[in-house]
């Protein structure tokens, strides 16, 4: 004998309860992920807009025992001052010297040389970063 099934047939009369739950959860999780991405977007955007002074080591040159030259460039706004930390070190990794960098001209881009003593032979020239100072 054939089995009876109980209950309405699929689809004749709408959805079934699973179904509409589904639809729910997906509209739900397709929400929550527009509004992640748009989180994610806004700090990014106010990560990068807060960024006062973008500097980057062009080359750096071991003259000598005690000096490096470094080329380093700068953009910021045209009236913004700051101030650009150095580092070098030595083949053993220890710290031979740091400089600070006073970024001041009124110009968005600096292109500038500056020597850098150390206290032996220098391996690297790293820029450590740059920063905002005040008396805009």
């Amino acid at each position: 004998m054939a089995a009876v099934r109980e209950g309405l047939p699929d689809g004749r009369y709408g959805r079934s309860a699973d179904q509409r739950a589904d639809r729910k959860l997906k509209i739900t999780g397709a929400v929550l992920g527009v509004v992640l991405l748009g989180v994610i977007a806004w700090i990014g955007g106010s990560y990068i807009s807060g960024q006062d002074l973008s500097g980057r080591l062009i080359a750096w040159d071991a003259v000598s025992d005690s000096t490096v030259k470094v080329h380093l460039e700068v953009v910021k706004g045209t009236d913004d001052k700051g101030v650009c930390t150095l580092r070098s070190q030595a083949e053993d990794g220890s710290e031979v010297g740091r400089k600070d960098v006073t970024i001041d001209q009124r110009t968005s881009q600096v292109d500038t040389e500056v020597t850098l003593r150390t206290t032996k032979r220098a391996t690297n020239a790293v820029l450590v970063g740059c920063r905002a100072s005040g008396g805009s």
